[in-house]
């Protein structure tokens, strides 16, 4: 079993891509550059039962915004079909140094995020994930603690009131209508 706080996801493959065994993935990371710089690297399957798998990065390249991945050993359509829906990851001892307050987007998964505006504090839930194609701020996705739905909610440094990633906390003064952009419509708006 492998120990998911050990390893940083860096790209999750998608499908193969090429006749050789190249693979799609998503980049995970803000550190794209850094592929040039790798060549050990370890498949995690997403069950976490299976045992970590190391490789070795023969090439990459950018491909309209994600990254092509060649494994040495993964030479055919078939063999990287295999690969399909695994996480690329290198150990969390390996991450690019951040500057200043900046925060790995890894370490925000799981954090709950408190609303402290209106002098009262509420958990809106986990973030589950964060997506950054959307607009220029990074959207906090949240499964809500009260809803059905999950919540978006932009990362904007002038909310943010405090940040405490080991105790997977972040604290946000939300504007007063914010979290109502979420909400589903009423009888009379549909």
């Amino acid at each position: 079993m492998t120990n998911p706080e050990q390893w940083v996801l860096i790209a999750h493959l998608v499908r193969p891509q090429g006749r050789n065994g190249e693979l799609l993935a998503e980049i995970l990371t803000d550190f794209a550059e850094r592929f040039a710089e790798r060549r050990n690297l370890v498949l995690l399957h997403p069950d976490d039962k299976t045992p970590p798998r190391p490789v070795i990065l023969e090439e990459h390249w950018l491909h309209k915004g994600r990254v092509v991945l060649k494994f040495a050993g993964i030479d055919s359509i078939s063999d990287a079909e295999t690969l399909r829906g695994l996480d690329v990851a290198i150990p969390r001892a390996q991450r690019a140094p951040l500057e200043d307050d900046a925060i790995y987007i890894d370490d925000l998964i799981g954090c709950h995020i408190i609303d402290v505006s209106g002098g009262t504090t509420r958990d809106l839930g986990p973030i589950i994930s964060v997506d950054r194609d959307i607009t220029s701020t990074p959207l906090l996705v949240l499964q809500s603690s009260t809803r059905k739905e999950e919540l978006l909610i932009p990362f904007a440094k002038a909310w943010l009131r405090k940040v405490d990633i080991e105790s997977k906390r972040i604290e946000m003064s939300l504007p007063e209508g914010l979290l109502a952009i979420n909400e589903p419509f009423s009888s009379e708006e549909k």
